[in-house]
């Protein structure tokens, strides 16, 4: 075993989205830097085992369900059966070069990229360990923990016994058996039923919590699940799971609710309950850094309870999306050269603008506080919404399931939070979040032009009747 040391002003550990970011933008800041990744492939989740992909394949189940609905619009089509090794084929081309072009930055973004797997020595030093063993010494003076999250797997009598599928073996697979029992109720459970479902598949939910999307407006979870059921998915909230066992047909996992114990067989279990930071083997107890919950406690400036060390990204965000990921690496950054400079630490995140999107079917998303937040902190609001079903644009497309619902100071008028379920949610939502971005009243929102008939001009109803609630 062979050691070599260097010394940086900004080590990063972790080369995903966050990571690259706060790499890039401290080489910008003219700091010198390295990023220690020991990853069998370069890229990070979004783009090998999350967000890319995953879109990918659900493209494809979009694609089958309008086939499948041919017949509403006067139209003959038959879409036989999915294919699912071309489907796989279509994305890892897709993510080859997603990946290839990362690792094009990584590998001329103008800092060192170290090949191996970090553990801190020090509050001012890790190992990397490359796959040959062979290992060198990086000391730096400030540093950022991008090392993202991993596969959470929930403890249930028999289910590692059992054998079961995680969204990386979806993800990646060439076949697919004819039944799923999805372990979940969240983003990846909910996108990957929609995937399975949309392709042919048979599939049953089955969340521990009284809903699914647990970290949206109620509403939002009740009737995509609501619309699920429509769809023939089989949702079960409010469970206890008992024990998975094989069967003759597949497996069977036993639960119990209210109503008693229930019982649902399918040919393979997925489980999508979460993800867990990734933090095994970085020695972070060694050096005394705190963690909750889990995920590396940090401040708004992104440092952790070690001050030179920041974090960014899944391994300590309060909500696992890349683009927060993304600016918590920028600021991680710029903060790291403030500190290193002995200057005032320039920026902090702000979540008033934080958004969160579901792409099932239908599609789920919001922007900023919810009732319950607003609740929590005593700030007067009032509330209006809008169906889907009552809207021009919607109904012709035969996409009716779902509402636009938008929240604003009860005096001010200002608009504070929006949520939706239903047609193209994740790209419409986005019109909120500019509004809210330049502080937009509700008054100021309706003095915005829209055109007719577009889907996005029903937010335009929940807006006129606050404004009405809160003129100001």
């Amino acid at each position: 075993m062979s050691y070599k040391t260097s010394v940086y002003d900004f080590a990063v550990i972790g080369g995903g989205s966050a990571g690259y970011a706060a790499a890039r933008t401290a080489v910008s800041l003219g700091l010198s830097t390295a990023v220690i990744d020991g990853a069998e492939t370069l890229g990070g989740l979004c783009i090998l085992r999350g967000c890319m992909p995953s879109k990918t394949l659900i493209e494809s189940a979009n694609r089958a369900i309008v086939i499948r609905r041919a017949a509403e619009f006067g139209l003959q089509a038959t879409g036989g059966t999915a294919d699912i090794a071309a489907i796989r084929e279509r994305k890892r081309a897709l993510i080859g070069e997603f990946s290839s072009y990362r690792q094009g930055q990584l590998a001329d973004g103008g800092f060192a990229l170290l090949r191996g797997n970090a553990r801190f020595v020090s509050p001012n030093a890790v190992i990397a360990t490359d796959r040959d063993g062979v290992s060198q010494t990086v000391e730096f003076r400030t540093a950022c923990i991008a090392t993202g999250s991993e596969v959470n797997v929930i403890p249930v009598p028999g289910l590692r016994e059992c054998g079961f599928w995680t969204s990386d073996d979806i993800l990646d697979a060439e076949t697919l058996p004819e039944s799923f029992i999805v372990l979940g109720g969240g983003a990846i459970a909910l996108e990957m039923a929609h995937y399975l479902e949309g392709i042919g598949r048979q599939v049953t939910v089955i969340q521990r919590s009284g809903r699914v999307l647990t970290n949206m407006d109620p509403e939002c979870g009740t009737l995509v699940a609501e619309a699920f059921r429509k769809r023939g998915i089989a949702v079960h909230c409010g469970t206890a799971l008992q024990k998975v066992e094989k069967s003759p047909a597949g497996k069977v996992v036993t639960f119990s609710t209210e109503a008693g114990i229930q019982t649902v067989e399918a040919a393979e279990i997925l489980v999508a309950t979460g993800r867990s930071p990734s933090t095994r083997g970085l020695g972070l107890d060694d050096i005394g850094l705190v963690r909750k919950g889990g995920k590396i406690e940090v401040r708004d400036t992104m440092q952790t309870s070690l001050p030179h060390v920041f974090a960014a990204g899944d391994v300590c965000s309060p909500v696992d999306v890349v683009h927060i990921a993304i600016e918590q690496g920028e600021i991680a950054a710029k903060n790291a050269a403030a500190l290193l400079g002995g200057e005032p630490l320039p920026k902090r995140m702000d979540y008033r603008l934080t958004l969160f999107g579901v792409f099932c079917a239908p599609q789920a998303a919001c922007v900023g506080a919810t009732e319950a937040d607003l609740k929590k902190a005593g700030v007067p609001y009032v509330t209006a919404s809008h169906p889907f079903s009552d809207h021009g644009k919607s109904m012709v497309m035969g996409e009716t399931e779902g509402l636009v619902k938008l929240t604003a100071h009860q005096h001010t008028g200002k608009i504070l939070g929006a949520c939706m379920v239903g047609p193209e949610a994740t790209e419409i939502i986005h019109e909120i979040v500019v509004a809210m971005a330049f502080g937009a009243t509700t008054a100021q929102f309706l003095a915005i032009p829209h055109y007719h008939p577009t889907l996005s001009e029903i937010w335009t109803y929940p807006a006129e009747e606050l404004a009405h609630l809160a003129p100001a």
